[in-house]
């Protein structure tokens, strides 16, 4: 629960504020831009919901936050979200792909995603392990089949396996923190995890960083820590502070996804973003001429 007496002063006065607990994961402002955002050093809530959209954004901000880092006022805190976890984000034609909230402290608040298809359901990446999203997603038709892409964000991997008895797969490169995976990658080359869903090595981050790209067309990319979308610059990045092995690896990584049809960017850290046609090769050659 967050602390009334921790709140932050960057607060604007009003029901909802953050505390110094607050890591700065990204989480809140993620979901609720129009509420949070960031000193640089942590979130804080510069303007209060004016509608009940904003509103109910901000009660999923609450929920999502791995610190639980945020508080409100009483009246308001108790209040069922209109929405839930997970959530919608798009309708692919290889599958509905759905935003799990229920972020894990573990992976710094990363997010993870699920993709619903007729074959079978796929996690990307691990929430934080609870009962009410573990529901949702049983109704929605379970897991069958787990991407980590990287060693930071396995979170609760091993609960979610447990109740779904799902196939885990991560890079070998990458499996001394998540030994008893299924299934391990190996080497650089491609390969499909499932029908119309292809892994790709792109060692930089961690030396075992794997995206995954939905579709032929119109792709949903999957990336990791790989890339994220930079809201206020516009623009394709990547963290050269926080690579863990090899930025010049990082960076050829990135050149390997050059030539996709990206039409959806689903990142672990960093804002998603929706590219039109032609776009994303645009946004890739950006970022590697500024590199």
């Amino acid at each position: 629960m967050a602390s009334i007496k921790k709140r932050l002063e960057a607060n604007i006065k009003g029901p909802f504020f953050v505390d110094s607990s607050c890591i700065n994961c990204g989480s809140c402002w993620q979901i609720n831009p129009e509420s949070f955002t960031s000193t640089g050093n942590n979130a804080y809530v510069y303007s209060q919901p004016k509608s009940k959209r904003e509103l109910n954004k901000a009660l999923l901000a609450v929920i999502d936050c791995p610190v639980n880092a945020i508080g409100s006022a009483n009246d308001i805190k108790y209040d069922q979200p209109t929405e839930d976890f997970p959530l919608l984000v798009t309708d692919h034609p290889e599958g509905k792909i759905y935003y799990n909230g229920w972020s894990s402290r573990k992976s710094f608040g990363a997010s993870s995603w699920l993709i619903r298809k007729e074959s079978g359901n796929v996690l990307i990446d691990s929430p934080r392990w609870n009962k009410p999203l573990a529901k949702k997603i049983e109704q929605l038709g379970g897991i069958s089949q787990m991407l980590l892409t990287h060693k930071d964000d396995i979170a609760d991997h091993s609960l979610w396996a447990k109740m779904f008895k799902c196939q885990r797969w991560i890079h070998e490169a990458d499996s001394d923190l998540a030994k008893d995976c299924e299934t391990k990658i190996t080497g650089l080359g491609s390969i499909y995890m499932c029908p119309k869903l292809n892994l790709i090595p792109v060692p930089g981050h961690t030396q075992g960083s794997v995206i995954a790209v939905l579709g032929d067309k119109k792709q949903i990319l999957f990336s990791g820590d790989h890339l994220w979308w930079n809201r206020s610059k516009e623009t394709l990045v990547a963290s050269k502070k926080f690579c863990w092995w090899d930025w010049n690896e990082q960076v050829k990584s990135v050149e390997k996804l050059l030539y996709l049809d990206v039409e959806w960017l689903l990142p672990g850290h960093g804002f998603a973003k929706k590219f039109r046609p032609g776009e994303w090769k645009v946004a890739v050659e950006d970022f590697l001429g500024y590199c």
